[in-house]
């Protein structure tokens, strides 16, 4: 449910205390100033990364991440300040194909933001753009990404790279940029734009064979009044040697009439026990025993509990117009309720975050989760809440999903929710 894995908190704890200490010693700078570069440094190059990615070029990134982990840098990262080594001069050519010309612009800016001499920030660029791109490699790796898939993991990492960046780091304009928001609008845009390509692909394939269908249907309509024909002809053998049509017909109206009666049962789930929710204000919600109101608010009440990026509540009784992000009408009860509980918990902030099964396309499913994501935000908001509490809405697909593809659809729709993430209470 969780973003478990963050590229900059992985890349940061590389550069302890100790190997900071050495690099200030060799560079002849001050330990604090190293530390601020190396801050500014780890997310930029991450945001060369992402802004190569929505270029369209995520093959090369996928080439340069594979490079990386293999010169076996994320296990000798000490080993860069020794003298002469190669790979100060690979990581060189690392952030060449990352920034292109803009490559002594970004370390000038380095440099200006941390107070050292450029000569050092080129050097802490050359050994973080390998150590980066290497923890990203692993990433590739070991989940054995394709270019779709590391354009999703990328997608899904953006807002943790572009919001790292200090403030009073300038480095929309080192790279010619009018804002960092138009390289993540670029990879989300390049995301939604295979997730549309891979749509009307399926489309297209779903047009061809209803086409072949009715073709194979029109060239063979003579073939069905034929079987009609030695159909009723066997019947009328099989019910004369019977003795009784009427038994016969009577025996196929009991076994219809069971069937449908069984398969109803077993799709009967279990039922919930109703409740009331008592908020601070003295509004009462209708809400079930373990719902999200119940957790939800007893969460709030608990004065030991803590908010962050990790505390999740999944919404029970909220659902969608099949393959859309409409919301239906009955789940609009839902809804109100959250407000409800934000308006009773005016200093409360949350996020809304969608998910996915692992069936179909993955792109297709990042872009439907993050549709519907926002929009039950945009909902919360139309029926009453703070706009300032609902910190913002975004779609993770399948990327958490614990059921396999071919698993069966009990087992896979608990992976397809919407949740509340807690931020401040």
């Amino acid at each position: 449910m969780f973003m478990s894995f963050n590229l900059i908190d992985s890349v940061k704890g590389l550069f302890g205390n100790d190997l900071i200490g050495r690099a200030s010693s060799l560079l002849g700078e001050s330990d604090s100033n190293v530390q601020r570069a190396v801050n500014g440094i780890v997310p930029s190059v991450f945001a060369g990364v992402l802004n190569k990615a929505g270029s369209g070029d995520v093959e090369g990134i996928l080439t340069l991440s594979k490079d990386a982990i293999n010169t076996g840098i994320l296990g000798n990262i000490g080993g860069l300040l020794g003298s002469g080594t190669g790979l100060l001069t690979k990581g060189a050519d690392m952030l060449r194909n990352l920034f292109g010309d803009k490559t002594s612009n970004v370390t000038s800016m380095i440099a200006n933001f941390s107070g050292i001499k450029e000569s050092s920030a080129s050097s802490l660029m050359s050994m973080a753009a390998p150590a980066a791109l290497g923890v990203l490699g692993k990433q590739v790796t070991d989940s054995n990404m394709s270019s779709s898939g590391l354009l999703s993991f990328l997608n899904n990492q953006k807002d943790s790279i572009l919001n790292s960046i200090p403030s009073g780091l300038n480095l929309a304009g080192a790279l010619g940029l009018g804002s960092l928001g138009s390289i993540g609008n670029k990879l989300s845009g390049l995301v939604s734009n295979l997730a549309g390509g891979a749509r009307e692909t399926m489309s297209k394939v779903s047009d061809m064979a209803g086409s072949a269908a009715q073709r194979t249907a029109g060239g063979m309509r003579w073939l069905l009044p034929l079987i009609l024909v030695i159909l009723a002809i066997g019947l009328i053998w099989y019910f004369r040697g019977r003795g009784s049509s009427e038994n016969a017909a009577s025996t196929v109206m009991d076994t219809a009439a069971v069937k449908p009666d069984t398969v109803r049962a077993a799709a009967i789930p279990p039922a919930r026990v109703s409740m009331k929710v008592k908020l601070p204000d003295g509004t009462e919600l209708d809400a079930y025993r373990g719902g999200i109101e119940d957790q939800l608010v007893a969460f709030l009440n608990d004065p030991n509990s803590k908010p962050g990026k990790d505390v999740w509540f999944d919404f029970d009784d909220l659902n969608f117009k099949t393959g859309s992000a409409d919301i239906t009408d009955e789940s609009m009860r839902q809804v109100s309720n959250i407000t409800s509980i934000l308006k009773a918990y005016p200093k409360v902030k949350i996020k809304i975050g969608g998910y996915t099964d692992r069936t179909g396309d993955s792109l297709a499913n990042i872009k439907l989760s993050n549709t519907r994501a926002k929009a039950v935000a945009d909902a919360l908001k139309k029926s009453g809440s703070n706009a300032s509490q609902v910190a913002g809405a975004e779609g993770y697909g399948s990327q958490f999903a614990k059921a396999a593809a071919d698993a069966t659809d009990d087992e896979r729709k608990k992976d397809r929710r919407i949740s509340v993430s807690v931020r401040a209470k």
